[in-house]
C-alpha cells in the first residue's frame, strides 16, 4: 500500500486505502477526491492567480476505481477567472466543481487580529472510531479537539494530512484545506452515527488567503431539521488567524437495519 491518498494511473488516478470514508469501506471520504479536483484547478491557472472559491457538487459516492479529471478554465478575465471540472469513473460523473480565481495584487492594508483556538501542539491527538475499515481517512488525518468533543456542536478541531495527496508531492495550501474542510459535518455531529446518516451532497470552500503551516482548524457548527435536511457551517483557521469558510448541505436519513437472514 502506498502512503498517499491516490497514485497516478496512466491518464488518471487510483485511490488508496488512506482515502476510505466513514459510510462504506467501498467508497472514499469526500475530502481527498475534492482535494484532487482542487489540484487540477490550481495546475490550470497561471502562477499570479489564486483560487478564492471552489464549489463541489458530490453527485455519487466515489468508488475505488480509476478516476479521471477534466478541468477547463471557462473565462479568462484580467483579474478574475472561472473554471469547471468533472471527476469521473467509468464515464460516470462523480464530482462536478466550479472555481473562482483572482489575480494576486499586493495592497497596503491593516488587518484585525483575532484570538484563535488553542494551538494544536498543546492538544491530545484524536481518532474517529466509527469508520468501517482499520485504515482510511481517519488514520491518514491527524486530529486534535481545541474546543468541544465528538457528538457536540459547535466544536473546533485542528486537522492535518499525515500522507500526501499523491506520492512525493507536497500538497498546496488549498489542497490541504479542502481535504480537511469536508469533515465539518463529521467533527460537529449532532446525531447518533449508529442511528442516522448525514452525508453532504456538496461542499463550498472560500478563502480570504492561503493558509500558513500544515494545520487547518475547523470551527464547525451543524444544525438539522425534522425534514431530513442539515447544514454544516465551518470557519477555517490556521495558527495565524481565520482565513476562510466551508459550508455543506446534509442529507439526513435514518439508518436502515440489515434484513434478517
Amino acid at each position: 500500500m502506498t502512503d498517499a491518498f491516490f497514485v497516478p494511473d496512466g491518464d488518471g488516478f487510483f485511490p488508496q486505502a488512506d482515502a476510505t470514508g466513514p459510510w462504506s469501506a467501498e467508497y472514499l471520504h469526500g475530502g481527498p477526491p475534492s482535494a484532487l479536483v482542487t489540484r487540477g484547478f490550481e495546475r490550470a491557472l497561471p502562477d499570479d492567480f489564486q483560487l478564492v472559491r471552489v464549489t463541489f457538487e458530490l453527485l455519487r459516492p466515489v468508488p475505488f476505481a480509476k478516476l479521471t479529471l477534466k478541468t477547463e478554465v471557462a473565462t479568462e478575465g484580467a483579474n478574475a477567472r472561472r473554471g469547471t471540472a468533472v471527476l469521473e469513473a467509468d464515464g460516470k460523473p462523480l464530482i462536478r466543481a466550479h472555481a473562482l480565481a483572482f489575480k494576486k495584487v499586493p495592497i497596503e492594508l491593516e488587518l484585525p487580529v483575532e484570538k484563535g483556538p488553542t494551538p494544536p501542539t498543546s492538544l491530545e491527538p484524536f481518532e474517529f472510531g466509527f469508520f468501517p475499515s482499520e485504515v482510511g481517512y481517519q488514520t491518514s488525518m491527524e486530529m486534535r479537539f481545541a474546543r468541544g468533543k465528538l457528538g457536540q456542536s459547535p466544536v473546533a478541531v485542528w486537522m492535518r494530512m499525515k500522507v500526501p495527496l499523491l506520492p512525493d508531492e507536497k500538497p498546496s495550501p488549498f489542497v490541504r484545506t479542502v481535504c480537511a474542510a469536508d469533515s465539518g459535518n463529521g467533527v460537529a455531529q449532532v446525531m447518533d452515527f449508529s442511528k442516522f446518516t448525514f452525508v453532504n451532497a456538496d461542499l463550498n470552500v472560500s478563502l480570504l488567503r492561503r493558509p500558513k503551516g500544515e494545520w487547518i482548524c475547523l470551527e464547525a457548527h451543524t444544525t438539522t431539521t425534522k425534514d431530513g435536511v442539515g447544514l454544516s457551517d465551518t470557519r477555517l483557521w490556521d495558527e495565524k488567524g481565520p482565513f476562510g469558510r466551508g459550508c455543506q448541505s446534509l442529507l439526513v436519513r435514518p439508518r436502515v437495519a440489515p434484513a434478517a437472514e
